[in-house]
């Protein structure tokens, strides 16, 4: 008598040809939201220099961005999860190329802020998406190899990011930084459509959370607008109002039945510390990577090129060490590494007041670079992991939502902020000896919030409980936001 073959596991096996186109798609998706993230920032003093703008554009070109990512990045993944989860990833991914295109076509800085918002939106349908469609095709047995690969290969897009971006601002000029997603969008779509199965999930029911949504981006424009343009006449009235909208978007929240950000998620005292902390350290690191590119063009006379190269250090360390992070963080707890981490990166923010006109790289900047990506080595892994720990293992990828767009909401008020608290005048970046002395009053300022950070971290987090979920995407390199985190029960198709 023969004992009857177990029924195949469902979904698709990675090491088959259509596993591959799979993830294929995923890290092509991924990637040009992810490079975009990280080559903006060096083609910043060109566009000011071809559009003739001030400091407060280049502000709005990165904010316009990280505003419409931070309000919709959780209802991109529900959307996924209701209408299907290839259906708006392909969505996203076009949806970016077009936002893309028109940055790259943008005859004014108007155009090309609106087009940078348009760009977000895409954003939050496809950078969710990537992960949901892993995680809805690939069979379980393969699902931690899936997303260990494409975090991998995740980090290796950030690594080259900078340095791509400086050779195309110093090559073709800045407009090809938003033109290179054309291609990969091309690339992407069709293999989506005809290699991705479709997948949703059935337990996914109730009303979207559009006013939560649309109240809470609403605060963010209000408070963002307010502090980029503080001297005119429109700024109080819009502070008021982005509080109001913020108090308001807390009271949807909590009387609605299927809310955006659930409040009793954060009845985990461990989930608030966390995101507290969150806020504390992504708010530097948004202010210190949106300056420092700066400061080593307009000041130091780097090219775009060198500017962008100058980054690798952090995102090469965060590649080669945060897995090896995790696991350490793992066995001691996440109390010392998120309280030693924003200490070192707080000693790396300071270390760049040596970065001033003719700054040698060696003697200069790569010590101040290698020191803040350990910080951030010793950092990012175990803030990931705590996240998960924090909460019920049902509510992982929710966790884990909440606090990518926390960290970006922290990185779009810094951005917005930062400038005034230094003093930078609009015409700042246009003076290298004015925006040198305001690159000195900021860096503390930035170190602060990495200590306060720290504090924070020493005083309220503690020891998660044993079985807590682990972080799936063990190479972590965002240096914007945490790595989102994909949900722990997904269903097959």
């Amino acid at each position: 008598m023969t004992t009857p073959a177990e029924p195949p596991e469902p979904g698709v096996p990675l090491a088959s040809a259509r596993g591959r186109w799979i993830l294929l798609t995923t890290v092509l998706g991924s990637s040009m939201a992810l490079l975009d993230s990280t080559v903006v920032n060096v083609a910043l003093p060109r566009i000011g220099e071809d559009l003739g703008a001030d400091l407060a554009v280049l502000q709005w070109t990165v904010n316009a961005y990280l505003l419409t990512l931070a309000g919709l990045i959780l209802v991109g993944g529900a959307l996924g999860d209701r209408f299907g989860r290839r259906r708006v990833f392909v969505i996203g991914v076009v949806w970016f190329a077009v936002g893309s295109l028109l940055c790259g076509i943008a005859p004014n800085a108007g155009v090309l802020i609106g087009a940078r918002a348009l760009q977000g939106i895409g954003g939050a349908l496809l950078t969710p998406g990537s992960l949901a469609l892993i995680q809805g095709s690939i069979r379980a047995g393969d699902r931690g190899r899936a997303v260990g690969l494409w975090s991998g290969l995740g980090g290796v897009g950030a690594a080259v990011g900078p340095f791509l971006g400086g050779w195309l601002v110093d090559g073709p000029g800045w407009r090809w930084v938003f033109l290179l997603n054309v291609p990969l969008a091309a690339l992407c779509v069709p293999v989506a459509l005809r290699h991705v199965p479709e997948s949703r999930d059935p337990h996914a029911r109730g009303r979207f959370d559009v006013l939560g949504a649309v109240l809470g981006a609403g605060s963010l424009a209000l408070l963002t607008y307010a502090l980029i343009e503080a001297g005119s006449a429109a700024a109080p009235v819009t502070a008021v109002g982005g509080v109001l909208l913020g108090v308001a978007f807390v009271y949807v929240e909590r009387r609605r039945a299927d809310p955006m950000v659930p409040p009793s998620i954060f009845a985990s005292r461990q989930f608030t510390a966390v995101n507290l902390v969150t806020l504390c350290v992504y708010a530097a690191f948004s202010g210190f990577f949106f300056l420092v590119v700066l400061q080593l063009q307009v000041v130091s006379g780097y090219s775009a090129l060198a500017a962008g190269a100058a980054l690798l250090p952090t995102t090469v360390l965060m590649l080669l060490l945060s897995a090896r992070s995790g696991e350490f963080g793992e066995r001691i707890g996440p109390r010392i590494p998120l309280t030693v981490g924003p200490l070192l990166c707080a000693a790396g923010t300071l270390l760049t007041l040596r970065v001033g006109p003719n700054a040698s790289y060696a003697a200069d900047v790569l010590p101040a670079m290698v020191v803040m990506g350990m910080g951030m080595v010793t950092l990012v892994a175990p803030l990931t992991a705590t996240v998960l720990a924090s909460v019920d293992p049902g509510r992982a990828g929710l966790a884990s939502g909440i606090n990518n767009a926390a960290a970006r909401a922290a990185g779009l008020l810094a951005v917005a902020a930062l400038p005034l608290l230094a003093g930078m005048g609009p015409e700042a970046y246009r003076s290298a000896e004015e925006f040198d002395a305001a690159f000195d009053r900021a860096m503390p300022w930035c170190a602060g919030v990495l200590v306060v950070g720290a504090a924070l971290a020493w005083a309220t987090v503690r020891t998660p409980v044993p079985g807590a979920p682990h972080p799936q995407c063990r190479t972590q390199c965002a240096m914007t936001s945490p790595p989102l985190e994909p949900p722990r029960e997904e269903s097959t198709p």
